[in-house]
């Protein structure tokens, strides 16, 4: 019995395993929210072993979607550095929401940004790019209060789907489920 089993679970690993479009049927995202995240001109702090570093300011924003709605707090920053070798751009933001009904959320979202280096010299002139042209994603970690009517946010993973403006960063949340 044990054998026929194992003979059986090693059949389905390998069909699913192997198969070239493999399938997770599962596995869904659904946007919560989006943050239109607004930042001040780079600090950029120079080069440095693991490439070019910089700090953007978070000076405020606004939060909506079908999940949350409110504001971005300023006083958060995006640490940043462009890879030497490749030049693709690390980040990892920390700020902080605040729901239509006064609650508070940290955030820390980090992630990848990388294109063709005409898209992204673009970006960094502050020109507006059609973000289907350059890669950016994040995945975000929230700190809701436990007790009250966002801790759902500690209870997922989220995916960020984000886009550069010229004063902005926004970010669509979807939270995997």
């Amino acid at each position: 019995m044990v054998l026929f089993i194992v003979a059986s679970l090693a059949s389905v690993a390998s069909a699913d395993s192997f198969s070239p479009h493999p399938r997770a049927p599962w596995l869904r995202a659904e946007l919560a929210f989006e943050a239109r995240v607004l930042v001040d001109a780079p600090i950029v702090v120079g080069q440095g072993p693991h490439g070019l570093r910089r700090i953007v300011p978070i000076t405020g924003g606004t939060v909506s979607g079908p999940r949350l709605q409110g504001k971005v707090l300023p006083g958060g920053a995006d640490w940043q550095v462009v890879r030497a070798s490749d030049d693709v751009l690390e980040i990892e933001a920390k700020y902080t929401l605040e729901t239509h009904d006064g609650v508070r959320i940290m955030v820390t979202n980090r992630g990848l940004r990388r294109g063709p280096k005409d898209v992204i010299d673009r970006l960094a002139r502050g020109e507006s790019v059609d973000p289907s042209l350059y890669y950016f994603r994040t995945t975000a970690q929230f700190e809701a209060p436990s007790d009250g009517p966002y801790a759902w946010l500690n209870q997922s993973i989220f995916v960020g789907v984000a886009e550069r403006q010229a004063d902005a960063a926004i970010i669509r949340f979807y939270e995997v489920k």
